[in-house]
Parts: structure tokens; C-alpha cells; sequence
């Protein structure tokens, strides 16, 4: 009988760790990880995944897993996966167009968290206003998300992948990894921006510690080679990788530059939902899942389409093309930042500082009507909202914006005339799970907000 339907090329058995899977996992980018499958142009073909941290974190009610989650690990990534047309591959210089034909959570396993890391285990945006681990448990219902942790809220996902990218050639391996070792090493002193962003650190570097490179076997001179080469997958860059464009759903087109044969595709990190920025950092929903894909071979794409930005043609970035799938919503509620930081220090047109801002408002805003700034700062991090650019040219001040849609709310959470409405109903009891923070790196504080 004819098969109907996508073809499972990286099947995931929830009981097995990610080495330990049919496909074994990896979490670094080298173009020497041996792949795992191939598939050809047009064919629709299905890809499961873990969720970043390997089942590390848990549905258990406590933060603990996430004060002391290892980072050296993240992200989980299926594949590689060699793409052929016919039976030529893809080629350096050609651009892989990849389509998201549907996507879920895995069966049976319909639930999420969203997290804030502790301040000495990587933080966050926001990481000197809340250096403590955090932790809230999402379950699904079909489209909707809700949380015991965060109660009074329920919205629709706009499940997508976070890490969707192929694999980087040798020489521009090494081009991130020079980069990134002058800002790791120099940023300090180099880079203003460090003393008012306070995620840590700077960079992630190539390291021998919690890599995983699929299918070749750990403590073997070649895999001792390449993990010292590979990069981390931490930061989204030429290859794609952990961008977290949180519209990237059914019916969205990737358009990712090839730099090895085959392009040797990679996913992972799976969202049921996010907030633009993704925030407090471990702060989609985050969860396992699947994605059935279909991939179209442009030969010579990257010269006819994409400029190199840069030194040399390898510094390009992906196009990506959002579907028609999307939540509906009519009405938001903006903050608006300005890049004044909380000491009240005027910062040049920077629309980092301005969106911290945008998001501390939103935050102190939103703890009016019985939620603590803990729960807030999640559920910004994971929900739908809309982060924007609003200026970039009005000397001194970048100006950013972050829009929450109201419908999510079981309370109107608009101004009024008279005070904020105070109800049993508005108190609201349950609260994020968390852990004492045991570090001594000051907090920030802003001297003029709510308690």
C-alpha cells in the first residue's frame, strides 16, 4: 500500500536519554558530526526532538532542577540530517529552503515549564532584578496553555522550533569561535553595555564538558578533537541556529545558507509558546515535540539572495518566511522604554537598555493586580506578547515597546478611573516555584518602583 503522510527519519523514545536514543543527540555545531539521515528535496519527513535540557528539568514542583541545571549541556539537537536533490546534495553557496509543515508536543507528553536560571548559573535579561531560580509548570488543552504557578491566565500557543540551522564549514567554525573569545575575554573592558545587562557570561566557548556530538562515541581522540572545536549552541548566528522567533509555525519557510555538503540540517528546542525576546532566558514554554518538515534545494541561493555583511561571503544571515497560522488578537496593552537605565544614566540609542525598561514597566505594572513580579516576569517571557523597535534615530533615546494582549487575563487590566480593583479574586495565592538565591552579586534596584 502507498505511504501517506511525513516519514519519521529521527524518532524520540521519552524513556532514553539523549545519547542513548536510536539517533543519538548532540548539543554543539561542527561540521564533522556525523549525520543521522537523509532526505530529498520535497520529501515530507518528521523530526522529534527532546526538550532543550534532555528531560533534565522535570514536571516535579520544585525549582531546584533549574538552580542547579547544567548549562554546559543545552540545547539537545536532532539530527544531522543530509538533504539531496535527486541524488546530488545540497552544496556550500546553496540556500536550503525548509517548510514547516505542522508541529506539536509528542503524545502523551502535552506539558511545559518556563524558567528563570539563578544569577550564577546564567541568569537572565533581568538577571540583577531577580537572581533567584524559578520555575512554573504549563499543561496544555489542544491550542491553550495554562499554569497552577501562574493562575488567571490562558492563551494560545504559537508552537514553534527555537533552533532550526545547518552545519557551520570549518572556516566559519572558527570564525565564531575568535569572535567570541575576544568578547569573553575583552568585553568587560571593552563593552559599556556589560555594566547595565548583567547575563553571564558574555560568551560560551568550545568545552569538553557536557558536549555531546551523536554518534561519536566520548573519550575517543576524534571526539576529543572536536569538542574543543565545536561550538556552543547558545546564540543564533550565520547557520541560524537558536534564533527563537517565536512566528516561526505551520506554514513557515526557512531559507538557511549551506556551508558543508548536504547542509546537514539540525533542530530543537521546541516552544509551545514565547514572548518576543524570550526573556528570563529558560523562558519559553518549553517542551519536547515534533516537526514535520520539507526542504527545497536552491541551487546557488546564497549569491543570488543573501549580501554578506561582513569580511567575508560566509557572513550572512537566514531569510525566514512566517506562515498564516497565527493567534488572533485585537486588543494590547504597550509599555514603552527608553534607553535610560534605572539609575536614571542617559545610554546612547541603545534598544537593549530600552526594552529592559519596556519589560520592567510591564513587570511593575502588571504586580498591581495580584501577581508577584516573579510571575510576571515568566509569564512575559512565554506568552504572546509583541516586542518592538519603536525608535532607532531620535537622538539620545532607542525607544522599545512590549505589547500584552489583554484577552489573556481573566481580569480587565486596563486604567480606570478610582484605584486599582482589590478582590479575593485578585489575590492571587499560587506562585511561581523558587530557590533562595546563595550568591553575593548585587541586585538592582529601582528606587521609585511598587515593592
Amino acid at each position: 500500500m502507498a505511504h501517506y503522510g511525513a516519514k519519521v527519519v529521527v524518532p524520540i523514545d521519552l524513556k532514553k536519554k539523549p545519547w542513548e536514543q536510536k539517533h543519538p543527540l548532540h548539543n554543539r555545531w561542527h561540521p564533522d558530526i556525523p549525520v543521522v539521515a537523509e532526505v530529498k528535496d520535497g520529501e515530507v519527513f518528521r523530526v522529534e526532538m527532546v526538550d532543550f535540557s534532555g528531560g533534565g528539568i522535570t514536571s516535579d514542583y520544585s525549582a531546584e532542577d533549574v538552580k542547579h541545571a547544567d548549562q554546559s549541556i543545552v540545547h539537545y539537537l536532532s539530527g544531522p540530517i543530509r538533504v539531496v536533490d535527486k541524488e546530488t546534495p545540497a552544496m556550500p553557496g546553496d540556500l536550503l529552503a525548509v517548510e514547516i509543515c505542522n508541529l506539536g508536543p509528542l503524545p502523551g507528553d502535552e506539558w511545559g515549564y518556563t524558567a528563570t536560571f539563578d544569577r550564577e548559573n546564567g541568569g537572565g535579561f533581568l538577571t540583577d532584578h531577580f537572581p533567584c531560580a524559578t520555575k512554573a509548570i504549563w499543561y496544555f488543552e489542544g491550542i491553550y496553555a495554562y499554569s497552577p504557578h501562574i493562575p488567571g491566565v490562558r492563551f494560545p500557543g504559537l508552537t514553534h522550533p527555537g533552533i532550526i540551522g545547518t552545519a557551520p564549514s570549518m572556516e566559519l567554525l572558527n570564525i565564531w569561535n575568535e569572535r567570541e573569545r575576544e568578547v569573553e575575554e575583552n568585553g568587560h573592558n571593552s563593552l559599556k553595555l556589560c555594566e547595565v545587562l548583567h547575563s553571564r557570561p558574555l560568551a560560551n566557548l568550545p568545552s569538553t564538558k557536557g558536549c555531546h556530538l551523536g554518534k561519536i562515541k566520548k573519550g575517543t581522540a576524534e571526539w576529543e578533537k572536536i569538542a574543543k572545536e565545536a561550538a556552543r549552541t547558545i546564540p543564533g548566528r550565520e547557520n541560524g541556529g537558536n534564533c527563537d522567533i517565536k512566528n516561526l509555525s505551520r506554514g513557515s519557510k526557512i531559507y538557511l545558507p549551506v556551508f558543508v555538503e548536504g547542509a546537514n540540517l539540525s533542530t530543537g528546542d521546541m516552544h509551545f509558546s514565547q514572548g518576543d525576546g524570550e526573556v528570563s532566558f529558560c523562558g519559553a514554554i518549553e517542551m519536547s515535540g515534533f516537526l514535520e518538515l520539507k526542504c527545497e534545494i536552491i541551487r546557488g541561493g546564497m549569491k543570488e539572495y543573501l549580501t554578506p555583511m561582513g569580511p567575508t561571503p560566509l557572513h550572512v544571515n537566514p531569510i525566514f518566511e512566517i506562515g498564516p497560522v497565527e493567534p488572533r488578537f485585537s486588543e494590547w496593552l504597550v509599555f514603552e522604554g527608553i534607553s535610560v537605565d534605572e539609575s536614571g544614566r542617559q545610554h546612547f540609542l541603545d534598544a537593549s537598555v530600552a526594552y529592559k525598561r519596556a519589560v520592567l514597566n510591564a513587570i511593575d505594572y502588571l504586580s498591581k493586580f495580584g501577581y508577584s513580579k516573579e510571575q510576571v516576569y515568566l509569564l512575559l517571557s512565554c506568552c504572546p506578547c509583541e516586542g518592538r523597535i519603536s525608535g532607532i534615530v531620535d537622538a539620545p533615546n532607542a525607544v522599545a515597546t512590549l505589547a500584552i494582549p489583554t484577552a489573556i487575563f481573566d481580569q480587565d487590566i486596563r486604567p480606570k478611573a478610582g484605584k486599582v480593583p482589590i478582590g479575593p479574586r485578585l489575590v492571587r495565592k499560587p506562585d511561581v516555584l523558587r530557590c533562595s538565591y546563595d550568591g553575593n552579586l548585587p541586585t538592582t534596584k529601582n528606587p521609585a518602583a511598587s515593592m
